[in-house]
């Protein structure tokens, strides 16, 4: 009987926790309904990013401030669902000993010299981040892609150190295709 007991209350144990652990998926799956539903409502916006960089370039020491937000004022993009979405307005601020080098505020308007103006119409500025440093400069990776997806065109900001700007495609590099050989 005391084995029978022991089965029971673990059995016991066992309903109450997955019952207990239902009602809350249930509940967490009404919330996230709930908040899919008001995101659907209004365009959907990327988060407001604010990052700073302090950058040593030919023996100085610089500070990069680069900061997205969405934008009202520019146009609302639509995806082929339907779904709409808020383009980014993207600063770039770069200082050496408290004086400005550049600042400069980029929309994917800045690189329609080098995006095809269909992919333009039907994208996001999505980002701009410190890369690396090069002879040429200090340089910057910026993206404009189509809203939640992996289809964007990597582009180049090149800062020199006395504040020229310029702006460049980058080329995807692609992965050669290896086959496998059969050993005879």
């Amino acid at each position: 009987m005391n084995k029978h007991f022991f089965l029971w209350i673990c059995l016991a144990s066992l309903l109450l926790s997955a019952c207990h652990s239902s009602q809350k998926d249930s509940q967490n799956t009404s919330a996230t309904s709930l908040e899919d539903s008001i995101a659907k409502a209004g365009p959907q916006r990327m988060q407001v990013s604010d990052i700073k960089t302090t950058i040593t370039y030919q023996g100085k020491e610089y500070l990069s401030a680069v900061r997205r937000q969405p934008d009202e004022s520019l146009p609302i993009v639509k995806n082929e669902q339907g779904e709409k979405f808020v383009d980014n307005r993207i600063s770039l601020r770069l200082t050496c000993n408290g004086q400005v080098v550049v600042s400069k505020v980029f929309t994917k308007e800045t690189f329609a010299s080098l995006v095809d103006a269909q992919f333009l119409k039907n994208s996001i500025l999505e980002g701009l981040v410190f890369d690396k440093t090069a002879p040429e400069g200090i340089l910057y990776a910026a993206s404009i892609c189509y809203p939640q997806t992996d289809l964007y065109i990597p582009l180049r900001i090149t800062v020199t150190a006395d504040g020229q700007v310029s702006l460049a495609k980058e080329e995807l590099m692609e992965e050669p295709y290896v086959t496998e050989e059969k050993e005879e």
